[in-house]
C-alpha cells in the first residue's frame, strides 16, 4: 500500500481519494499534466468502483448452508436473527423478519430486544423504527420490557418526542421504565443534561422510589455537563437514602468528580470502597488520565495488578495514550505483550488503534506500522491513528497519502480523520488540499463540528488567508471556547495582535469563559504587545480560576512578565510555584533572556541540570538562542554537545545554523566548517529516510 510510487502526490489524486462521485469546484490547475499511466490506472480504478453496485442481501444469504428458511424451527430462526444482531447487522435481520411476517411465523420479545440493542449500537434509527413496526405486527406493543427498550432507543437517538409519546402510553410506570427514559437521554449525550434534570425532578416529585441505576444515570449526566453543584446534592441524597454503599453508584461519583476537576473528592470516594472491582479501578485510572495526572494513572494501574485484578480493554485504551505521552516505550511493550497474550483484545480495533498511537508517540513508527498492518480488523479509527502518527513524527506527506490508502481499502474518512488531516495541511501550508478537505467536510455534513471548524480556521490562517478564518468564525451560530481560541490563534499567526486583543475582549463579554488554553494565549498576546497592565488583569483571572497550577499557564505568566521587562514580577511569581518542572524552568530562563540578563539565564540552566531535571528540545533551543544573542560561543558549544551527547536529543537544522553563525561571527571558521559538514550529513540522512519511507 505504501509502496505507491508517488513523489509529489497530485491534487487530482486527493480529489479522487475522497468519494468518487464527489466533484470539487474547478481550480486554476491544468489537468493535462495528469494524463500519466499511474493517474489513468487510478482513475479507472475509481471509475470501476463508481459503477459497482453493492450486493443485495437476500433470503438465501441469511443461511450460508442453503437450508430453506421454512424448514427451520422457530428457535433456530430466532438464534439466526440474534446472531446478526450480535454482529451489528440489523438490516440483514430485517430480511428474515420480512419473510417470517409473510409466512405468519411469530417472533419472541427476546429476539426483538437483541435487535433494538443492535440498532442503538449501530446508530440506525430508521432500522429501529422498522423493528418497532414489526413489534406492533407481532402484537408485542403492550410488552413492558420491549417498551422500555424502545424508549431507551428513541432517547439515545435524540428522538425525545417519540420516546415521551411511547412513555406516556405506558399504563403502569415503574422505576425500570423511568430508568429507560433516563438512560436513553444519557446515551444521547450532547446537550441533553436539562432533559435528564427534568426527568429526575419529575421522578422525585411523583415519589418514584429510585434505585442505584436511576442515580447512576443521573450522575453520568452531571459528569458530562460538569454540573458539580447538582452532583454534590445527589451525593448527599445517596447518603441520606442509604444507597452510597453501592459500587455502581460510587463508580459514577468517582467519574463525575474527576470530570468536574475535583481530584481530592474522587480519591476520597474511591478510598471509602472496601471491595473494588475492575470497573471502579478503570474509572479511577481514566480520571487521572483525563486530568493529565499520568504518573498517578500508572501507579494505580500497578496497584490494581498487585491486588490481583488484570486490566480490561477499556483500561488499556485509557493507559496506552498515557504511556505514549510519557514516551515510556518499554512499559508500552509490556502492555502490548499483555494484549497479545489475551488474544481476544488483539482483535478489538480500538485496542489496536491505541497501540498504534502509543508507538507513534514514542517515536517508534516502525513498530506502529507493524501493529497496523498485522491487525486483522482494520477500520477508519486505525487509519486515523496511523495518520496522526505520521504527522507527529514529521512525515506529513505520508499522513495525507493515508487518506487515499484508507479509501482504497474501502474505509471512508470520518470527522476525526478530517480533523486530523487539516492540521497537516496547515503545517505544509497546502491551501489547495485544505480547500478540498473543506469541500469534503461540507458535502458530508461534518460542519458545524467545532473541532473541524477550528482546524479550518487555523489552516486558513497559516496559509495566509485570514479572511476565510474570519468568515468561518462569523458564520458560526453557536461558538464555544475552542472556536474563540482558534480565532485568537489565527489573528496572532498573521501578526494582528491588536485584533486578537479585540477578540479577547469580546470573548470576556460573551457567556463563554476562557479556559486554561485561551488564558495562556491571552498572556502570550500581552507579552507580544508588552501590555503589562492587561497582563496583570489576566493574571488576576488566572488566580481566581486556579489556573496557576496548570504548568503551561504558569510558564506563559513568567514569560509575559519577562517580555514586559518586569523581571522582578516574573521571579516572584516563579518562586510561588510549588512544583517547578522543565516547562516553568525554561520559562524563567527565557524571561531572563528577554530582560537581557544573559549570564543569569545560563546560570539558571546549569542549576536546572544540577537538580536532576532533564531539559527538553525547547529548553535547549531557548538557551542556544540566548547564547547567540549574547555572543557566548564557548557556552553555546558546551550546551550543544550536552544536547547531542549527554541527553541524546536530535539536533535540528535550525540549531546547527544558529551555532554555525555564532562560530563564524566569532572568527572560529574551522569549527564552523566542521559543523557545516555535520549539518550536511543530517540533511542527506533525512532525505534518504524520506525516500525509503515513501
Amino acid at each position: 500500500m505504501e509502496g505507491l510510487s508517488v513523489t509529489s502526490p497530485s491534487l487530482f489524486l486527493q480529489i479522487h481519494s475522497f468519494p468518487p462521485n464527489f466533484h470539487f469546484p474547478a481550480t486554476a490547475t491544468s489537468y493535462d499534466n495528469l494524463n500519466t499511466p499511474h493517474h489513468r490506472a487510478f482513475n479507472l480504478h475509481a471509475l470501476s468502483r463508481r459503477h459497482r453496485k453493492p450486493p443485495s442481501f437476500e433470503e438465501r444469504d441469511a443461511f450460508p448452508e442453503s437450508l430453506p428458511l421454512h424448514t427451520k424451527n422457530p428457535r433456530a430462526v430466532y438464534k439466526d436473527i440474534q446472531r446478526f444482531a450480535a454482529q451489528n447487522k440489523p438490516n440483514e435481520a430485517l430480511t428474515i423478519l420480512h419473510y417470517l411476517d409473510q409466512q405468519g411465523i411469530p417472533v419472541n420479545a427476546t429476539t426483538f430486544s437483541h435487535l433494538i440493542t443492535a440498532c442503538v449500537r449501530t446508530r440506525s434509527l430508521d432500522t429501529g423504527k422498522k423493528i418497532h413496526k414489526y413489534i406492533w405486527i407481532n402484537g408485542l406493543e403492550s410488552s413492558e420490557f420491549l417498551r422500555q427498550k424502545l424508549v431507551n432507543m428513541y432517547t439515545s437517538f435524540g428522538a425525545v418526542d417519540d420516546a415521551h409519546h411511547l412513555f406516556d402510553q405506558m399504563p403502569g410506570k415503574n422505576v425500570y421504565t423511568w430508568n429507560a427514559l433516563l438512560r436513553g437521554t444519557v446515551v444521547a449525550g450532547g446537550k441533553r443534561y436539562r432533559d435528564v434534570l427534568e426527568t429526575y425532578s419529575e421522578m422525585r416529585e411523583l415519589g418514584v422510589e429510585m434505585n442505584v441505576y436511576s442515580f447512576s444515570n443521573v450522575i453520568k449526566s452531571f459528569a458530562g455537563a460538569s454540573a458539580l453543584s447538582q452532583g454534590l446534592k445527589t451525593h448527599a441524597l445517596l447518603v441520606k437514602n442509604g444507597l452510597i454503599g453501592s459500587v455502581i453508584v460510587r463508580t459514577s461519583l468517582v467519574d463525575m468528580y474527576f470530570k468536574c476537576g475535583k481530584i481530592k473528592l474522587a480519591r476520597l470516594v474511591f478510598e471509602e470502597v472496601g471491595e473494588r472491582d475492575v470497573v471502579l479501578w478503570g474509572a479511577m485510572i481514566a480520571g487521572f488520565a483525563h486530568n493529565r495526572l499520568r504518573k498517578e494513572a500508572l501507579q494505580h494501574l500497578r496497584i490494581m495488578v498487585e491486588e490481583g485484578l488484570m486490566p480490561n480493554s477499556v483500561i488499556l485504551t485509557s493507559v496506552l495514550p498515557v504511556i505514549g505521552e510519557l514516551s515510556a516505550r518499554k512499559l508500552g511493550q509490556e502492555a502490548h505483550a499483555y494484549v497479545v497474550k489475551t488474544k481476544s483484545y488483539l482483535r478489538q480495533a480500538f485496542v489496536q488503534s491505541a497501540l498504534i498511537d502509543m508507538y507513534c508517540k514514542c517515536g517508534d513508527m516502525e513498530m506502529g506500522r507493524r501493529v497496523f498492518y498485522s491487525s486483522v480488523e482494520r477500520n477508519a479509527i486505525c487509519w486515523t491513528a496511523l495518520m496522526s502518527g505520521y504527522a507527529a513524527n514529521g512525515r506529513l506527506e505520508q499522513a495525507l497519502r493515508s487518506v487515499i490508502w484508507m479509501q482504497q481499502e474501502g474505509f471512508k474518512p470520518d470527522v476525526v480523520t478530517v480533523a486530523t488531516a487539516l492540521p497537516v495541511c496547515a503545517e505544509l501550508k497546502d491551501l489547495k488540499r485544505g480547500k478540498e478537505i473543506h469541500a469534503y467536510a461540507v458535502k458530508n455534513c461534518f460542519l458545524p463540528n467545532v473541532s473541524i471548524v477550528s482546524s479550518l480556521m487555523v489552516m486558513y490562517s497559516k496559509c495566509g488567508v485570514l479572511d476565510y478564518s474570519i468568515r468561518l468564525f462569523d458564520g458560526m451560530e453557536q461558538r464555544n471556547v475552542i472556536t474563540w481560541t482558534a480565532m485568537i490563534d489565527s489573528l496572532v499567526e498573521n501578526g494582528c495582535l491588536d485584533g486578537a486583543l479585540g477578540v479577547i475582549r469580546s470573548m470576556l463579554l460573551s457567556k463563554h469563559r476562557p479556559d486554561s488554553v485561551s488564558m495562556s494565549r491571552m498572556l502570550a498576546i500581552c507579552g507580544g504587545l508588552k501590555n503589562l497592565k492587561l497582563g496583570k488583569e489576566i493574571h488576576a483571572q488566572v488566580l481566581k480560576k486556579n489556573f496557576d497550577s496548570v504548568p503551561f499557564v504558569s510558564a506563559e505568566l513568567v514569560k509575559m512578565y519577562g517580555r514586559c521587562a518586569a523581571i522582578d514580577h516574573a521571579k516572584s511569581f516563579f518562586d510561588t510555584i510549588p512544583v517547578k518542572g522543565s516547562m516553568t524552568r525554561t520559562a524563567i530562563i527565557e524571561a531572563y533572556g528577554y530582560a537581557g540578563m544573559y549570564q543569569e539565564a545560563i546560570t539558571l540552566f546549569d542549576q536546572m541540570r544540577s537538580k536532576d531535571l532533564t531539559p527538553n528540545n525547547f529548553t535547549f533551543q531557548v538557551v542556544l538562542s540566548i547564547c547567540d544573542r549574547a555572543g557566548f560561543v564557548d557556552d553555546a558549544c558546551r550546551i550543544f554537545h550536552l544536547m547531542s551527547r549527554r541527553y541524546k536529543i536530535r539536533v535540528t537544522q535550525e540549531q546547527y545554523s544558529l551555532l554555525i553563525g555564532l562560530l563564524t561571527r566569532s572568527g572560529r571558521v574551522e569549527e564552523a566548517q566542521r559543523f557545516i559538514q555535520m549539518s550536511s550529513s543530517l540533511c542527506w540522512l533525512k532525505k534518504t529516510k524520506g525516500y525509503h519511507g515513501s
